[in-house]
């Protein structure tokens, strides 16, 4: 009995993974080779890509190129994870560079706790974990993308501890003749909120050129973006306290917009902000040598630019009707503004400037021979080459943020990482069917970061020399591992993978710059072994089981380890200068930090069941992990008796558990109908936590307690799709606890500012109207559902492509 599972490829090795291991390469193996036999059930795609023995210790989900082009509207790289089972990119607006990915138990500020690679390129910015920046999704084109293949927790050996979420790993392949492809996109959306009521809209382009002559191939792309994004941020107004304004000290003003905040309390919104017209720029070029039928080399090359203008508008309009951008300080009539009688400060929206440029270098040489010995080395590069962010300090009255002559320039040029990986791979019977398979392999990795920020000299913010220093932030992370793994198939229904990862992690070089003096940390190394372990049980033709474990530890990063954190007295209330003076070193305000974090020990455990179906499978997942010295924002409140120290701290334990239950089927009821969908619920609390012990039993902010989505796509002719999607994500509170309430600081969470639950339905057609052609129109959030995270996402948007296949 065989099934053809097009939407989903389940029981193969995916080929991104194969690759990752050193085992296979797509476009040499034979199929014969590839083929994952389990009994006479076989799962394979309509990829037509051998696979190597499967011997992944984890959940695997994965989408292919077909399926992508037939349901997803989005254009952007992380588009193509829309449907696969809990995983959700914070994708605000096509183009947003601050995209964070959530995974299972870790949500969209967790950057540091997932790892995302193209083709063996590190795409994950492990230089923060947060949503901002997300992974450099930019730097790949979703037209560029062959599969995408997803693995939950540390469970590999053969990935470092920021697996502890889940690896994605996005792949294409080199050309064996000559290519050529083209594709346009435009999208466009009205979004209303508040004040605003427009249309934002957008276009992109992408183009694809290679060849395969002799033993060389390569393969040229570019990918263009221009989009204007709707507003992001609002300002809201701040209520004068005490009696009102004296007369020529206000201006009336109508136009301001009245809601509640997350926490239920009035408020004023004056203006929109971060209207984000971004444009991007792609260019990708690689370079493969084939020195035998069993190596082959291939150079790597992206080029990534982006331009992004943050306009705002303010809806605030004085009597004559011109628009008015914020208060002063100084006596006079912009001092306040009076709303509907009462009397408020606004502080005026700035606009910003950013130009980027980021290159990336990768390098790989690689066997894959499929006998007793294979071999990789793996090199990648990553520097942020040009990072320049002008914004304005705003304005006050009549004068638009635009004119302002003061703001700040940041630059981050030199931020960036490089890796180094020499995998190995032993067969000791000779063939990919060898009972043992044993991985081993060498890795090392650096990042370093490095930002100043300037307060502009006098002149136009756009122009302006970069004056005094304001702050600056410098520090590097290390780390070297050496790992094994062997994938040993004790009889035909019986596998068993055993593996153990060691690290040397270091931080050095750190200091921050604040205040008008400068503090630099002392060198730190700690060491750390992760076992992993995972067996396998094919039950019958029709059933498989699976039980995993593996630790990951996850190591800070530079911004956790030496980003300056303020102060505060418990009750409220601003610091005087005795008290700031009182403070010993190193808990002087705005030089304190955490440059002594321990890195976080997840040990995590999965069982999954495996059913196979006539017509597709259904898989249910169990899921859990204990995590020691858990990196959390949060406030210590015995440090500093009478005071408290917010930073990323380590929390002594926290406790996950959670479900997953996922169906994919093909010609579910009618020929040609695609099904696929999932459910997860999660369960996640602070076990012990000595820094603040009144957080105990209480949730971590930014985990939905359940997630969902479900795909049908019906394909009418070989010509003609139509996919209808849903998306789903529950209840998740902002932050954490506030121990004085006893409440979260979300009650009303709906809204700007707040973490929405949401459910949101996406629709697309896709007709090939000739060989070589093809056409789709589409649309996201049919509903026009208004859901928020802290941003608004996205209202109801139409897409509309057309694409040239050569």
């Amino acid at each position: 009995m065989t099934h053809q599972a097009n939407i989903f490829v389940r029981r193969q090795l995916p080929v991104a993974i194969a690759a990752a291991l050193g085992l296979v390469c797509a476009s040499n193996t034979s199929a014969n080779e590839g083929d994952a036999k389990l009994k006479e059930v076989s799962v394979s795609a309509e990829s037509a890509k051998p696979a190597a023995p499967a011997h992944v210790p984890s959940t695997t989900e994965s989408v292919t190129s077909k399926q992508i082009a037939e349901s997803v509207n989005s254009v952007s790289s992380a588009g193509a994870l829309l449907y696969l089972p809990s995983v959700h990119v914070r994708e605000r607006f096509i183009g947003d560079v601050n995209g964070g990915l959530a995974m299972r138990m870790y949500g969209v500020n967790s950057s540091a706790e997932t790892i995302v690679y193209a083709d063996g390129l590190l795409l994950s910015n492990h230089l923060v974990n947060s949503c901002c920046p997300g992974p450099r999704w930019g730097l790949v084109s979703q037209d560029a993308i062959d599969r995408v293949d997803v693995m939950y927790g540390p469970f590999s050996a053969l990935y470092p501890g920021n697996s502890v979420g889940g690896v994605v790993l996005m792949s294409s392949l080199m050309p064996t003749r000559f290519e050529a492809q083209a594709k346009l996109d435009a999208f466009g959306q009205n979004f209303k909120l508040y004040g605003t009521d427009k249309n934002f809209t957008g276009t992109h382009g992408a183009a694809t050129l290679g060849d395969k002559v002799g033993d060389w191939s390569f393969r040229v792309s570019v990918d263009r973006l221009d989009n204007h994004s709707h507003p992001t941020d609002f300002t809201a107004a701040t209520a004068k306290t005490g009696v009102p304004a004296a007369a020529g000290q206000f201006t009336a003003v109508t136009g301001a917009h009245f809601d509640t905040n997350i926490a239920n309390s009035p408020r004023v919104n004056t203006a929109a902000t971060s209207m984000d017209h971004t444009v991007k720029d792609d260019g990708t070029f690689k370079l493969a040598y084939d020195f035998s039928p069993t190596v082959r080399a291939i150079y790597t090359l992206n080029i990534w630019q982006n331009t992004s203008d943050k306009l705002v508008e303010s809806y605030l309009k004085d009597a004559a009707g011109n628009a008015i951008y914020g208060t002063t300080t100084a006596a006079g009539m912009y001092r306040y503004v009076r709303i509907d009688g009462k009397d408020y400060s606004v502080t005026a929206p700035s606009v910003s400037h950013a130009e980027a440029e980021y290159h990336m270098h990768g390098l790989s040489v690689k066997s894959r021979s499929g006998g007793t010995w294979d071999w990789e080395l793996a090199a990648s590069h990553f520097n942020q080459n040009k990072d320049v962010t002008r914004a304005t300090s705003g304005n006050f009255g009549t004068t638009p943020s635009s004119n302002a002559t003061a703001g700040t320039v940041t630059l981050a040029d030199g931020t960036g990482w490089q890796n180094l990986d020499l995998r190995g791979e032993w067969r000791p019977d000779g063939n990919l069917k060898s009972r043992h398979q044993v991985s081993f392999g060498f890795h090392s990795d650096t990042y370093k970061t490095k930002s100043d920020q300037y307060a502009l000299a006098a002149g136009p913010w756009q122009t302006s020399d970069a004056g005094s220093l304001n702050t600056n932030s410098r520090g590097t992370t290390s780390t070297q591992a050496v790992y094994v793994q062997d994938a040993w198939q004790i009889s035909p229904d019986v596998k068993l993978v055993l593996g153990g990862r060691h690290e040397k992690w270091r931080a050095l070089d750190g200091s921050n710059y604040a205040s008008g003096s400068n503090v630099s940390y002392a060198d730190k190394t700690v060491n750390a072994f992760s076992p992993k372990t995972s067996l396998s049980w094919q039950a019958s033709d029709n059933l498989a089981l699976r039980a995993s474990y593996g630790r990951g530890v996850r190591f800070p990063t530079v911004g956790e380890l030496f980003k300056n954190v303020g102060i505060t007295r418990i009750g409220g209330g601003n610091l005087t200068a005795a008290e700031i003076e009182a403070f010993p070193a190193p808990y002087n305000v705005a030089k304190t930090n955490n440059p002594n974090l321990n890195p976080e020990t997840a040990d995590s455990w999965e069982f999954t069941v495996e059913r196979f179906l006539s017509n597709g499978l259904w898989r249910t997942s169990l899921f859990g992990e204990e995590k020691e010295a858990a990196l959390v924002s949060q406030t210590d409140i015995t440090t500093l008796p009478g005071f408290s120290i917010s930073s990323v701290q380590n929390v002594d334990k926290v406790r996950t558990y959670g479900i997953e239950t996922a169906l994919q089927t093909n010609d579910m009821w009618i020929r040609g109908l695609d099904l696929s969908g999932s459910i997860a619920y999660i369960h996640s609390r602070i076990a012990q936590n000595t820094a603040n012990p009144g957080l105990v039993g209480s949730e971590l902010p930014l985990i939905p307690v359940w997630r969902a989505s479900l795909l049908a796509t019906y394909h009418i002719s070989d010509a003609l799709s139509a996919s209808l999607g849903y998306r789903y994500s529950g209840r998740q509170h902002s932050g954490l606890l506030n121990t004085t309430t006893m409440q979260y600081p979300d009650p009303n969470p709906n809204v700007y500012g707040g973490r929405s639950s949401f459910g949101v339905f996406d629709a697309k057609l896709l007709y090939k109207f000739a060989k070589q052609w093809s056409a789709s129109v589409g649309i996201d959030n049919i509903g026009d559902v208004k859901y928020f995270t802290l941003y608004p996402y996205q209202q109801r948007t139409y897409f509309v492509s057309l694409k040239f296949n050569y």
